[in-house]
């Protein structure tokens, strides 16, 4: 592929995912945030910011593109898919990322424009930087003698699958 028609293939899908958040805005049914999967230049799932509609402060776009792709592909990763993003992806969302394993994200907008509209995520980049006790949310490590136990299940289960 030129380098033309790989930034005319990269636009189509980041073009719908902007068109998804677009619409979300439009119809009363969520922040302006829209993510698209694909994998073999064929749309497996997308998602829209769905955090008050759905009363679910994980119902991010990524995060529910996410989950609708890897039902879809009977698969907890995302191996060989690319995620198109209408913004660059929050601190929750890039942890889903992270661990759904995608080849890689492609994304419109930045924090900064999310933090001119009001979504700053800046303060929780900051507060995950901080030691546990120092965060603003109350971290506390409750020191237990069973707190091992499911990990040594796991380290000696015989149909473990790893992640």
């Amino acid at each position: 592929m030129s380098f033309e028609q790989d930034q005319a293939y990269h636009k189509t899908f980041i073009d719908l995912a902007i068109d998804l958040a677009s619409n979300n805005v439009r119809s009363n049914c969520g922040g302006p945030f829209g993510a698209v999967v694909v994998k073999d230049g064929n749309v497996i799932a997308t998602g829209v910011n769905r955090v008050v509609v759905a009363h679910d402060p994980t119902a991010h776009a990524e995060i529910e593109a996410i989950r609708l792709a890897c039902r879809a592909l009977a698969s907890f990763q995302l191996e060989g898919c690319d995620i198109y993003s209408s913004c660059e992806p929050c601190p929750m969302c890039m942890g889903a990322i992270y661990w759904a394993r995608p080849r890689a994200v492609y994304y419109a907008a930045t924090q900064a424009d999310a933090t001119d509209a009001g979504f700053d995520d800046s303060f929780i980049y900051r507060d995950m930087a901080l030691v546990p006790e120092a965060r603003k949310i109350k971290m506390v490590h409750m020191l237990h003698q069973g707190a091992g136990a499911s990990f040594e299940l796991w380290r000696v289960a015989n149909r473990k699958v790893l992640y």
